[in-house]
């Protein structure tokens, strides 16, 4: 017999609640937050057990413990809730929705062999972004005082006493703190990144992916966690919408009445943008990967791409856009079937890829963005042609 259990998850307790196949509610109770506790209730349920709870804190957690447990789990993104609500009626309103199949977005919680990697590439992340913080604020107190201050000789051990002299005394003390500050984290930031590429290079794959143009072993290491299986995206196009590159057209108000009273369809705007619902950490791997290829690889095809896009009149973004997408097809490809960067297979991938794109719409375009599930976004392909209406895509910048 199925069992539809929903888990309402806080900090100190859980509310478990059951429903049968029928849609009977055959009962809820309490459990603390304690991993063995929670398993323990869970096998007094007795049947094929689904289980579903909301992305939170702790839902990885919850999804390892419970793994082993139960045919299903299920972790939804977050409703939002109206009219009554209570920790008893939140779990049986998970649990009525998985049984019904209203669950709209599911999160994947998988972490295969990558376990441990994803650890160190969360843990890299934020270290990379306590140093950035501190940068900053070595800037800024430097421009307080009217000390201009510009590119990274600022931190360097050599460069930071010219700038220290620039200061009153009053500042002096507060700057050397901050510069101190920076020197502890910027230590630890060397640590946890070479600790990052150890794991990700104890995975062949890495060594294959890092053959990518503008993919190296940091942003390599960051993606592979994150993915687990190339074999979740049946095409590119689901790929470039988990990533944000993918196109999304909205439109309404199709149609049109004519003098004769027949129906035609009209010549209505179409909204276009990227999809914002994503994950971020891989637009940011396929947006610098495009970055570095644009900016760093003179002799890349891909660069060559970009080129000739710009020199066609496609503006900047576009064209860096379309060389982003191109990067992501690559990667997803070469992780499918093993094989490292292959100039001349995938050259010929990109040229299809450059010949399909047309993002170019009248200037009185709006921008819109739509989830990465939405239909025609997740088929609509895009054609890199210049226009002089093409629209400003802020949501790559």
């Amino acid at each position: 017999m199925q069992k539809y259990i929903g888990l309402d998850v806080h900090a100190a307790s859980r509310t478990f609640a059951v429903i049968g196949e029928s849609g009977k509610r055959q009962g809820s109770h309490v459990v603390e937050t304690n991993g063995q506790a929670l398993v323990e209730q869970l096998k007094t349920i007795t049947g094929k057990r689904h289980v579903v709870f909301e992305e939170g804190t702790q839902s990885r957690w919850l999804y390892e413990i419970l793994s082993p447990h139960a045919e299903e789990i299920v972790v939804a993104m977050v409703s939002e809730s109206r009219g009554q609500k209570s920790d008893e009626r939140d779990a049986f309103r998970l649990a009525e929705q998985l049984r019904t199949g209203a669950i709209k977005t599911r999160v994947f919680k998988e972490v295969g062999e990558y376990k441990t990697l994803g650890e160190l590439g969360r843990t890299h992340a934020m270290i990379v972004q306590d140093v950035v913080r501190v940068q900053n604020r070595i800037k800024a107190l430097l421009r307080s005082r009217g000390v201009a201050v510009a590119g990274k000789s600022v931190y360097s051990e050599q460069g930071r006493g010219e700038f220290l002299e620039k200061l009153p005394n009053a500042s002096r003390a507060a700057a050397t703190m901050l510069y101190a500050q920076y020197d502890a984290v910027e230590a630890v930031r060397r640590r946890a990144e070479k600790g990052l590429v150890a794991e990700a290079h104890r995975h062949p794959m890495s060594r294959v992916l890092e053959s990518c143009p503008g993919l190296g072993p940091i942003r390599v290491a960051q993606m592979m966690p994150i993915v687990v299986s190339p074999a979740r995206f049946r095409t590119k196009r689901q790929f470039w919408s988990y990533c944000g590159l993918g196109i999304v057209m909205r439109s309404t108000s199709d149609w049109s009445q004519n003098k004769e009273g027949g129906w035609r369809r009209a010549e209505v705007q179409k909204t276009r943008g990227l999809n914002l619902n994503h994950n971020r950490t891989l637009k940011n791997v396929f947006k610098g990967a495009a970055t570095t290829v644009i900016t760093q690889l003179p002799n890349e095809p891909l660069q060559q791409d970009y080129q000739r896009l710009i020199d066609a009149g496609t503006k900047p973004n576009l064209a860096k856009l379309t060389i982003a997408r191109k990067i992501a097809a690559i990667a997803l490809s070469m992780w499918k079937s093993k094989e490292k960067y292959d100039l001349t297979k995938h050259r010929k991938q990109g040229q299809r890829l450059v010949s399909r794109v047309d993002l170019s719409i009248p200037s009185s375009g709006v921008i819109a963005g739509a989830a990465a599930g939405d239909e025609q976004g997740s088929r609509v392909s895009i054609h890199a042609c210049p226009g002089p209406g093409a629209v400003d895509l802020r949501s790559l910048g």
